[in-house]
């Protein structure tokens, strides 16, 4: 009687493992399909507006890590070469101490970006949030996502699906730390999983707010 339990037992996780991977790699396709025509280096992307560079950790003392200074870099090149007009760093600030958002804004600013140029989300609690955001609230319909290589095409995804015109570049000199490298990208697919569950459902963001008006003040500048 027990083993005939257990072989159940068995059988029905080995089962919900292989439905777990389908759903994971059907997701992953997706993501690489829909982005696959939208992914670029700094030199050959096309121009638009807007930068939105996604967030990531920042230190005790407010400085961005490597990993995100890496994506700032790649937004200082873009505004710099006149791909792009403003740029817009999307983070979290969920608690007072922690300001991913505040951290961009400071680094982009003291290598050279003006600062009515850089327009700060601080409720960009994760990639689907920030592209809604972007869309919603600050009213940006054509961008350049920015972010690791690993984890463009799911952002430009994202960003495409909710009706945003969006290219991305990728950042790949962090490449050089293997472990946090591929562990990070290791983490897609379980992100690919939860991007699959926010377009089905259709969610609006954690903190959805009011319109503003930051990008298009930033962009009137000329």
């Amino acid at each position: 009687m027990y083993r005939t339990w257990l072989r159940r037992v068995v059988k029905l996780g080995i089962a919900m493992a292989m439905a777990g991977g389908l759903v994971t790699a059907e997701a992953s396709m997706w993501l690489q399909s829909a982005s696959r025509d939208y992914v670029y280096g700094v030199d050959d992307v096309p121009e638009a507006p807007v930068a939105l560079v996604l967030g990531a950790q920042v230190y005790d003392d407010g400085s961005p890590s490597p990993f995100l200074a890496a994506r700032l870099e790649i937004a200082r090149q873009l505004y710099a070469a006149g791909k792009v007009k403003a740029i817009l760093v999307s983070g979290d600030h969920m608690d007072w101490g922690y300001d991913e958002p505040g951290a961009m804004w400071l680094w982009l600013n003291d290598r050279g970006v003006p600062a009515g140029r850089i327009i700060e989300d601080h409720a960009g609690f994760d990639t689907y949030d920030s592209c809604a955001r972007a869309k919603r609230v600050f009213g940006v319909d054509r961008l350049i996502v920015v972010s690791q290589a690993f984890h463009v095409p799911r952002a430009v995804a994202l960003c495409r699906h909710l009706g945003v015109d969006a290219a991305g570049v990728g950042d790949t000199t962090m490449a050089q730390f293997h472990a946090p490298w591929w562990q990070a990208s290791l983490r897609e697919y379980g992100a690919a999983d939860k991007a699959a569950f926010d377009v089905l459902s259709g969610r609006d963001p954690v903190f959805l707010g009011r319109p503003e008006t930051g990008v298009q003040d930033a962009l009137l500048q000329g």
